[in-house]
């Protein structure tokens, strides 16, 4: 259940209510692909690093360990010792960028692993069977993930294949939560606003698939090659057709900028890669701007990454030893940025919402928007 608090202009403050807890929102959720955070970061850290949400992957971990291995071991709260929400996406994204040959049907899709090329096939009844053995929070409905740019008659059939297949998410769901045994019979379910960058087609694809009454919806196939005007462009066009009762969630987004930007515009959800990544290259998001850690200028810095910041790595550790500790190419270094990284992501969030309890978001925004882009 979402409960909307209080509003900025577009900009929503909400509270969304789940079977693992309560997410304040907006809210950022750190991306944990295989049921761990790329960089040696464990479930126990996230507590320290404020995170409230875990993302996990269905397509890799129904490729490894197997979702059924899972399943036997209780699910993937169980599995990764992490107690909060837990969100999976439901393997549509990776079907269509990782798999190199693929068949799209009505029934879904065809396609070979990316680890040892051997036949899968997957749809929404599959995706739905793999994510309740995963005993989710939340379950992503399978959908087609649409390339940019693309020809508007095939993204208009896409879409309504998307739609078709939403149904048939939810009727898997709705009996697969009604089974004993289901590792979690209280999963919910969010619909994907599909499109590409066709604001028409955008507005008339999430007029259908809100009739559906889900438990929350994504907007996705942006953030994939389209400029961030564009893509301002396509949420300006289909936030005010998503239901305000319901958490909006836009998926693979982004930057601290793209953040601010799409919580001015009503957005309440955020998931991205980009902090971890990024960190594993040692590059640490601060208050200031971007800093490269590989760069020389910090062999004999002896300020932490950034002196606004209460991190545990930027109360403990200076520039100068993560630069060493990352071109020695020493793990440590790697786990320190993405500690800082995620610190940083979900402590900004953490100012976002408060800035919209306290009626300063307009303020906020004049303030850090022209920084957080910045590379020092």
């Amino acid at each position: 259940m979402y409960q909307l608090k209080k509003t900025c202009g577009a900009a929503r403050r909400g509270e969304f209510h789940t079977p693992h807890g309560v997410v304040q929102m907006p809210a950022f959720m750190n991306v944990a692909t295989a049921g761990a955070i790329k960089g040696a970061v464990s479930a126990l850290d996230l507590k320290e690093l404020k995170c409230q949400v875990q993302l996990c992957n269905t397509y890799h971990l129904h490729l490894r360990p197997g979702d059924e291995v899972v399943k036997k071991l209780g699910g993937l709260h169980r599995f990764t010792r992490w107690d909060g929400p837990i969100l999976t996406d439901s393997g549509g994204f990776q079907v269509f960028s990782l798999a190199k040959l693929r068949n799209i049907r009505e029934e879904g899709v065809t396609f070979a692993s990316h680890i040892d090329g051997h036949k899968i096939f997957m749809g929404p009844e599959e995706s739905m069977r793999i994510q309740s053995n995963l005993g989710s929070t939340i379950a992503m409905a399978f959908d087609e993930c649409i390339e940019n740019p693309a020809e508007y008659q095939y993204v208009k059939h896409s879409c309504g294949r998307t739609v078709r297949w939403l149904y048939r998410c939810k009727a898997e769901m709705d009996r697969l939560n009604s089974l004993p045994g289901t590792v979690n019979p209280r999963q919910m379910l969010f619909g994907i606003n599909q499109g590409s960058t066709y604001q028409d087609l955008r507005i008339e694809h999430m007029k259908q698939i809100r009739e559906l009454d889900l438990d929350g919806y994504g907007i996705g196939g942006l953030a994939v090659g389209e400029s961030a005007e564009e893509m301002y462009q396509v949420l300006e066009a289909v936030l005010p057709e998503m239901p305000e009762d319901k958490p909006r969630y836009l998926m693979g987004v982004g930057t601290p900028v793209n953040i601010l930007e799409a919580v001015r515009r009503g957005v309440d959800l955020f998931d991205c890669v980009m902090p971890t990544r990024n960190a594993r290259h040692g590059h640490a998001f601060t208050w200031e701007g971007c800093r490269n850690m590989m760069n020389a200028k910090y062999t004999l810095d002896e300020e932490p990454l950034d002196p606004s910041c209460d991190c545990p790595v930027c109360r403990n550790f200076s520039r100068a030893y993560i630069h060493h500790l990352m071109k020695s190419g020493e793990m440590l270094g790697m786990r320190l940025c993405v500690m800082h990284n995620i610190y940083f992501y979900n402590t900004l969030l953490e100012r976002i919402r408060a800035a919209l309890d306290d009626g300063t978001f307009d303020a906020f925004c004049g303030k850090y928007l022209p920084v957080l882009g910045l590379r020092i």
